[in-house]
């Protein structure tokens, strides 16, 4: 195993335990948490083990852990991609060809144009429903059309509605995931 791996599987453990201090800091106590040092530890390699912290002990999603969540999971799909980019898992030429690509598989393009629109439409039967009291939608189905490719239409909703524009989920969350959307093309594209 090369520094590298080993480092990678340090830093995993540390953010195992840490999400499970976390987790117990959050339940038993109103002031102590460790997000800070869960997000950098995060940040530096330790996705992986927070997410499967969160996967092993922590499946009830609920609005106080939702940022991490999503942080967690962008971030962790992010550095896997990068870690198989740099291990040498992409073609002899790299290539930032995107219109090429999306030219080559027209069947992505029209997924994403109908996510976006579904998406946008879902943010905005929200927002009416916000207006006139009833019930909304739930703030994972919104969070999961975002993950699931409709991006874009999430935060032209967002800003266009005025939908979501206080809540850090959706403001930092939404656009991480975009991120992390634009990082898993640009690996696909680059795969032999």
């Amino acid at each position: 195993m090369e520094l590298f791996e080993k480092y990678l599987l340090i830093i995993n453990i540390i953010g195992f335990v840490l999400y499970i201090v976390n987790m117990l800091l959050y339940r038993f106590t109103e002031d102590w948490n460790v997000d800070s040092l869960l997000t950098i530890t995060s940040i530096i390699g330790g996705a992986t083990g927070a997410l499967l912290a969160i996967i092993l002990l922590d499946r009830k999603s609920v609005k106080d852990n939702m940022m991490s969540r999503v942080f967690v999971v962008c971030v962790c799909i992010i550095q896997i991609v990068l870690y198989l980019f740099f291990k040498g898992g992409h073609g002899e030429q790299i290539t930032f060809a995107f219109w090429e690509f999306f030219g080559k598989y027209k069947i992505l393009i029209i997924y994403l144009v109908i996510i976006n629109f579904v998406s946008f439409a879902v943010y905005a039967i929200d927002k009416i429903r916000a207006l006139e009291g009833a019930w909304r939608i739930r703030v994972v189905t919104l969070l999961g059309l975002a993950f699931m490719g409709g991006s874009l239409g999430a935060i032209l909703a967002m800003y266009i509605l005025r939908h979501k524009t206080t809540i850090d989920y959706f403001t930092v969350g939404v656009p991480l995931i975009m991120l992390m959307q634009v990082v898993v093309v640009f690996y696909l594209m680059n795969i032999a």
